[in-house]
């Protein structure tokens, strides 16, 4: 390892020291999860060939890779993490309860909700996927034995959230509420190096991502910022903008970490209509508490998610983030919903493919 480069395991305990009296469980536990990442990143490296041997298919999914590597990567955090005692309880994408720490394993102060391979459906094209965690501190009980309800606490109670990126390297992005750094793994050494210490996001930006093939759903607010946008110099914004869209949370987040920019997976009507698409415990509040830390903003598009109380643990959210700027425009166009286009329009009501825009 290149000299002054530093791995996770001393950041962690280094953070430690900074707190007089800490135990060493919470550096120890988010070591544990790193370690947890790295299989992962190998059984996704592997790909098709893991799929082809992995976990059975529940009956009313199709036989594809990546869904049994779902069920592999989730089965690897909760095998690398149930033992250590520095858990109460597991909560993730792919449990349709919470998974308490066995008896025979010691139970400890924190929980953990996970997405396991956020993005998966895009193994079967080798595009990036990556693995998503919250970290929260368990409430006491008299009996020892934790519930549903240990889970249902706002993002603001958060003391640590990370994500994986599984690309051409292997990123872990983390923030303990010191700011956001990034570390990448070296292969040669099996651990993460700091490679990026504190990331910070521009304030203003001139890329967005969105999934354009869902415009007809969306509410609109959220079409006025994006017609506004794709008008470019001639429109009231008076610049270009680039339009960009990877669907994988972990990918566009590594992005507007790096070079700016705005997610928007806003609230829209598509059936079956409910509130939100992304999870709030272990999607939307792990990557809102790391896109604050650096300097960006998140909303639902009417709340700060941070602050959003949980409903159930598998409750869902519209989820807009980045540059922010460019997020509290998006806040302020909701604030006035009958301004903008109308849902009769569309990203192409001028101008098309094959006819040029009026002069």
């Amino acid at each position: 390892m290149p000299e002054g480069l530093k791995t996770l395991t001393r950041y962690t305990i280094e953070e430690e020291h900074r707190h007089p009296g800490s135990s060493g469980e919470f550096s120890a536990l988010v070591n544990v999860v790193a370690t947890a990442t790295k299989i992962i990143a190998n059984q996704v490296t592997r790909g098709a060939i893991v799929g082809s041997l992995g976990a059975a298919e529940p009956d009313n999914l199709p036989p594809t890779v990546h869904r049994k590597l779902d069920a592999i990567a989730n089965d690897i955090m909760v095998a690398e993490t149930q033992w250590t005692g520095h858990l109460s309880a597991l909560l993730s994408e792919q449990m349709a309860a919470i998974h308490a720490v066995p008896d025979v394993h010691r139970r400890g102060k924190y929980l953990l909700a996970f997405d396991p391979l956020d993005g998966s459906s895009n193994i079967d094209v080798n595009l990036p996927v990556g693995t998503i965690f919250s970290v929260l501190r368990a409430p006491d009980r008299p009996n020892g034995v934790p519930i549903a309800d240990d889970f249902l606490q706002p993002g603001v109670r958060q003391v640590c959230a990370g994500f994986t990126l599984y690309g051409p390297a292997t990123m872990l992005v983390l923030t303990t509420g010191r700011g956001v750094d990034g570390f990448t793994l070296d292969r040669e050494i099996g651990a993460f190096v700091l490679t990026h210490p504190r990331m910070r996001i521009p304030e203003d930006t001139s890329g967005f991502a969105i999934n354009a093939a869902n415009e007809r759903f969306w509410e609109r607010p959220v079409r006025r910022y994006v017609h506004e946008c794709l008008d470019g110099v001639e429109g009231p914004r008076g610049r270009d903008f680039n339009m960009r869209w990877v669907a994988s949370l972990v990918a566009d987040t590594f992005h507007i970490l790096t070079r700016g920019g705005v997610y928007l997976y806003p609230h829209d009507h598509r059936p079956p209509v409910r509130p939100g698409r992304v999870s709030l415990l272990y999607g939307a509040n792990p990557i809102a508490y790391i896109v604050e830390q650096a300097g960006g903003w998140a909303t639902t598009g009417g709340e700060r998610v941070l602050e959003v109380p949980p409903e159930h643990v598998h409750h869902q959210v519209p989820l807009i983030f980045g540059s922010r700027n460019e997020v509290e425009r998006i806040e302020r166009y909701h604030s006035e919903p009958e301004a903008g286009p109308s849902f009769d329009s569309s990203l192409f009501g001028s101008r098309s493919l094959f006819r040029p825009a009026p002069h």
